[in-house]
């Protein structure tokens, strides 16, 4: 059953770009990870510096490799992460 991650990230408008490159860095390295099942980077509609990501792995394990991963800790926690000023996350697994 995957283990699905729905992420909402807004910065402010000024750090839109610089979140931008770093989320697509991320998404590069990620889709690299042996348990990743989909990692989707999108723009927020008429929402400036809203970021909604989009990720699915084989398992609950998979996910928490992610977030150990040197590159996460590099881009998303060291670059990412300072930059929002809203953050929220859902976890959901796929119903079988």
């Amino acid at each position: 059953m995957a283990y699905t991650v729905v992420a909402h990230y807004r910065c402010a408008p000024a750090d839109s770009a610089t979140v931008r490159d770093a989320l697509l860095k991320a998404r590069a390295s990620t889709r690299a990870e042996p348990a990743n099942l989909m990692y989707e980077v999108h723009a927020v509609v008429g929402e400036p510096g809203g970021f909604l990501l989009y990720e699915q792995y084989a398992d609950q394990a998979g996910f928490e490799a992610h977030q150990a991963a040197e590159h996460f800790q590099e881009v998303i926690v060291g670059v990412v992460r300072p930059l929002l000023v809203e953050r929220t996350v859902t976890f959901a697994e796929t119903l079988a």
